[in-house]
């Protein structure tokens, strides 16, 4: 009898009910778990106002008045865009790459999430837009250790969909590429732009877009400065992301993925790039700014990670064209310098013995940063000064492009001493604005501001505070006459405590002569006779109302400019002369903005009058004169550079009014140029850091050789640039002007009066060099 087969069919009910009781207990663990992290057990959740508003660590921007970014004060150079300044192409490859699905979910892809989950995280695909937002906004890099890192992944998750509800998915994308780190310097989208393309973001290409979004998936990995080839497979994946999600076509990826990598680095550093010093004078500024303005809280603010707007009065473009005028005269004038040092051997120091020049070199080498480490370090001085005499590699600054040596650290310090520092600063008169600020030629090697810092012996550009006092005082005006002659002032008089006779720097003297030629051919004698008339006092009085606060002595030495004054303060002096006798404290912000765009802090205008508007201009007409026929006068010719044996001079042929005055101090130490156009005043000096390191000739070492072609060359690219709008018209004069300007009459006289006298003053055969007056 066959065997009765069994078909009663297996009861796999238990088998169901540990799986749904299993599976439920799993849900369930994950459910708390993820309740447990929303409510904070594993640590705090950002609260509804940090989601508000995200903490981040955001550069200052300083801004110009023609509205470029110059610089920014940063820990991580950050500088947040809105969503509608992104170009599309850029967001549709970042979804493209990141996040196919981006527009489809609240935050979370349930699909990618699903997917790496079953692989074990081997596929990717898991962490969204928004969630790697959350991850970069609230915790940064994940931990690696197993428990932690399932922790963070859960409030990223609940951080993600909060995000979702609390932004839109534009404001996100924004967010998310103003978070992340593009290396070198370059956080968020805008620095990427500017440091690897230098463009604002909505100005990039589409392939500039691909690259940048194929760095994200590992910015080190993919650095297009140190692996370009790498980068741009990275970037040609990117574009077939977008063709695969339709937003190229297959024509167009070829076409773009054929271009080559084009990057234009610039890295953002605190010490290069444009207005270095300018940054620098505002750091300072802004750091006794955040002492005296608080936040609505009582807090401070933090310059490096607030986000704040500087927006200053410096013109991009006008401190380009005086950068490059330094770059330009000063690379030839050094030349110049060189040669004739390389005739010293004491160079670059001159009529100084050897004891001075080791007191000079023990000076510097105690303000070097060398010193400095090595004192807190704990090292004996002795053994300090001994490392200076080791050679060891360095770059060295040239003209040329920086240079790979080897020297002691004690040569390069007097090979420093060679070069020849520019300090140059543009005012508007009538604003006080400030428009350019040249504090030196490089500020990675050479870090003392020859504007705001660097007071220096201003030579004859001091006589025209002498003639306005005499004018003011005296009631003379430019047309009045006056001999040039001998003179001396004796002992015991305006506190002079021995003879004081000064003699012209040509070593000639012209008998009588009107004030305003006088001025323009910086006569010493005529100066000195003023000063004796006025007394140092008044004149030391009408400087100070003028802005100058540095140490001036009471003596009628000042009369030839044995004052030592900053670019800024000359600047400023001179700006009064041109806006009418009223004096304006020079500004340089127009406003700052808190990161939301909210207006915290608005400067007020300091002024005051010290000048009537008939003095005023009677000195602008004595400076006009300076530049007509005395020692400005090749700004009308061909001509004024340095050494015009060996190389050509500059054409300047200027035909419009300009008012303005040399300076050159004792052994050619210090030279100056202050020019002024109605509404722009520009004031340079020229000279090396030591005031024993010089030309030893009044041919190079003079102000009209030093510093005024920086002017002319300014002033021609300013005037090249017609949206600058520079004036080329008269100064305003006066309505019924009381002071006489107009000499015509006055030559007459004296030309009658010099050919009746049998006793005209002869002219001195040797000359001078060693008196101020040029």
């Amino acid at each position: 009898m066959a065997q009765k087969l069994n078909t009663k069919k297996p009861d796999y009910s238990p088998y169901v009910k540990k799986f749904w009781k299993y599976f439920f207990i799993a849900f369930g663990g994950v459910l708390l778990f993820f309740l447990f992290a929303s409510w904070g057990l594993f640590g705090p959740m950002p609260s509804f106002s940090e989601l508000e508003n995200p903490e981040s660590n955001l550069a200052t921007e300083i801004i110009s008045s023609d509205g470029v970014t110059i610089g920014k004060f940063f820990n991580e150079n950050r500088t947040p865009v809105k969503y509608g300044d992104l170009p599309q192409h850029l967001v549709k490859a970042l979804v493209a790459t990141e996040d196919e699905r981006y527009y489809e979910h609240s935050g979370i892809d349930g699909r990618g999430t699903m997917r790496a989950i079953l692989s074990l995280g081997r596929s990717g695909g898991a962490s969204t837009i928004t969630q790697q937002l959350a991850k970069n906004l609230f915790h940064g890099e994940g931990s690696k250790f197993l428990l932690l890192r399932m922790i963070q992944k859960c409030k990223e998750l609940i951080i993600a969909i909060r995000l979702e509800r609390q932004y839109t998915k534009g404001e996100i994308i924004a967010m998310y590429l103003n978070k992340v780190d593009f290396i070198n310097t370059a956080v968020g989208i805008r620095s990427a732009s500017k440091v690897y393309f230098n463009k604002e973001p909505k100005n990039l290409s589409i392939e500039e877009s691909a690259t940048l979004v194929g760095m994200l998936k590992n910015p080190s990995a993919f650095n297009p400065v140190r692996k370009p080839e790498k980068v741009r497979n990275r970037r040609n994946t990117v574009l077939g992301q977008m063709v695969r999600n339709k937003f190229l076509s297959e024509t167009e990826k070829n076409h773009y993925s054929s271009l080559p990598l084009k990057l234009t680095f610039l890295p953002e550093k605190y010490n290069e790039g444009t207005a270095t010093y300018f940054r620098e004078y505002l750091r300072d500024y802004m750091k006794k700014w955040v002492l005296e303005n608080k936040k609505e809280d009582g807090s401070d603010y933090n310059i490096y990670s607030d986000g704040l707007k500087i927006y200053t009065t410096i013109d991009s473009r006008m401190q380009l064209y005086a950068e490059e005028a330094v770059k330009e005269h000063l690379k030839n004038l050094q030349q110049e310098f060189f040669l004739e040092a390389a005739q010293n051997k004491l160079a670059p120091f001159i009529r100084v013995t050897q004891p001075e020049i080791d007191k000079i070199m023990e000076r510097s080498m105690k303000n070097t940063e060398r010193w400095r480490i090595m004192t807190d370090e704990g090292k004996d001085e002795d053994e300090i000064r001994k490392s200076f005499h080791i050679k060891t590699k360095m770059t060295v600054f040239t003209w040329n492009g920086d240079k790979d040596t080897t020297m002691t650290p004690y040569d390069s310090i007097r090979y420093y001493k060679h070069f020849l520092q520019p300090g140059m600063m543009s005012m508007e008169p009538q604003t006080g604005k400030v428009k350019v600020w040249v504090g030196g030629i490089d500020y990675r090697y050479f870090q003392y501001d020859h504007v705001g810092l660097g007071a220096r012996q201003v030579g004859s550009t001091f006589k025209p505070f002498v003639y306005a006092t005499a004018i003011e005082q005296l009631g003379m005006s430019p047309c009045d006459t006056i001999i040039d002659g001998p003179f001396m002032i004796h002992k015991g008089r305006h506190n002079v405590t021995e003879d004081w006779e000064p003699r012209n720097s040509d070593g000639k003297y012209r008998g009588m002569v009107t004030l305003k030629k006088a001025l323009a051919n910086s006569i010493n004698t005529v100066s000195a006779k003023l000063i004796d008339k006025t007394g140092p006092d008044a004149v030391i009085s009408l400087v100070r109302k003028l802005g100058v606060d540095t140490e001036i002595p009471s003596q009628p030495s000042i009369a030839l400019g044995a004052v030592d004054i900053t670019v800024k303060d000359m600047v400023a002096a001179y700006s009064t002369f041109a806006n009418q006798g009223i004096y304006l404290k020079p500004q340089v912000i127009t406003r700052i903005e808190d990161k939301n765009g909210n207006v915290i802090y608005e400067p007020k205008m300091e002024s005051r009058d010290v000048l009537s508007k008939d003095i005023a201009y009677a000195v602008i007409k004595l400076l006009e004169g300076v530049t007509e026929s005395g020692s400005g006068s090749r700004l009308r010719t061909q001509g004024g550079g340095a050494g015009d044996k060996r190389w050509t001079g500059y054409p300047y042929m200027f035909d419009n009014p300009i008012a303005g005055k040399t300076g050159t101090t004792q052994n050619q130490s210090d030279g100056w140029f202050v020019g002024m156009v109605p509404n722009l005043v520009t004031g340079v000096w020229v000279g090396n850091e030591d005031r024993s390191a010089h030309f030893r000739t009044i041919t190079n070492g003079q102000g009209a050789t030093m510093a005024l072609p920086i002017w002319g060359l300014f002033m021609k690219k300013c005037y090249a640039d017609q949206e600058l709008h520079v004036s080329k018209e008269k100064f305003d004069r006066p309505e019924n002007l009381s002071i006489k300007v107009d000499c015509a009459t006055e030559r007459r006289v004296i030309r009658d009066t010099m050919a009746k006298d049998s006793t005209a003053i002869k002219p001195e055969e040797e000359q001078n060099t060693d008196e101020f007056g040029i």
